[in-house]
């Protein structure tokens, strides 16, 4: 393998090699919500080589978060935050196959978009969203990662149908609306969502090569 080739650094690796890195081409990841965890968590598997990603966010980017949605800037003020995100990561990684939704997740639009993947990663900031990614994964086998931040902590959950717990195992019934703080009532510190984020993107990386993976629910204060 050429030293300059884009994933010399990490096809050296003996947990990837060329073989892995072969898997990680042919994945396909959705990524639900392009915010700070979605944002981060798709710079880090674009570089990484998943080929094939699909980003879903219906909201706007806005000038509160460039605090901590790392891949936004001052001129994508008012645009649609998936649609800039896929400029974004094809800037990076133009070998990569991106889909860009800017469409609401709902029950009447949630099979169709998400049945045909490898993997979904939560980049939601509700759990009502999260309910729907959960149901999606237990009919159609679908493994996919929870990830939450607020304040100075977050937590993030690896959920294999059949293997893990799932979301209602730890929560069997939906919060009522305004129940749970949120970072706009709660506040977040910006470093968070990062390492959250790329705890997500490591373990994505660790369940599409089946490698061992974490089967714990992670929760980390910084």
């Amino acid at each position: 393998m050429p030293a300059n080739n884009r994933y010399s650094r990490q096809i050296i690796l003996p947990q990837i090699q060329k073989q892995g890195q072969e898997i990680l081409k042919n994945s396909t990841v959705i990524i639900v919500g392009c915010g700070a965890l979605g944002t981060n968590s798709a710079n880090s598997l674009t570089r990484a080589g998943i080929e094939h990603l699909t980003v879903i966010d219906r909201d706007i980017i806005e000038l509160h978060n460039l605090q901590r949605q790392n891949l936004y800037t001052e001129k994508d003020i008012g645009r649609p935050k998936a649609t800039i995100l896929k400029k974004k990561l094809h800037d990076i990684n133009s070998e990569v196959t991106i889909t860009a939704i800017v469409d609401d997740l709902n029950p009447k639009n949630s099979e169709k978009f998400l049945s045909s993947c490898d993997l979904i990663l939560d980049g939601t900031d509700n759990m009502h969203t999260r309910y729907l990614i959960n149901d999606i994964s237990i009919k159609h086998n679908i493994p996919w990662i929870y990830a939450g931040v607020i304040q100075t902590y977050g937590m993030t959950m690896n959920i294999i149908p059949h293997q893990t717990p799932c979301l209602c195992c730890y929560t069997p019934t939906l919060p009522e609306p305004g129940s749970l703080p949120t970072c706009a009532t709660a506040g977040v510190l910006n470093t968070i969502p990062a390492i959250i984020a790329n705890i997500q993107a490591t373990e994505t990386l660790k369940i599409l090569l089946n490698k061992e993976f974490s089967t714990d629910l992670i929760i980390y204060d910084i």
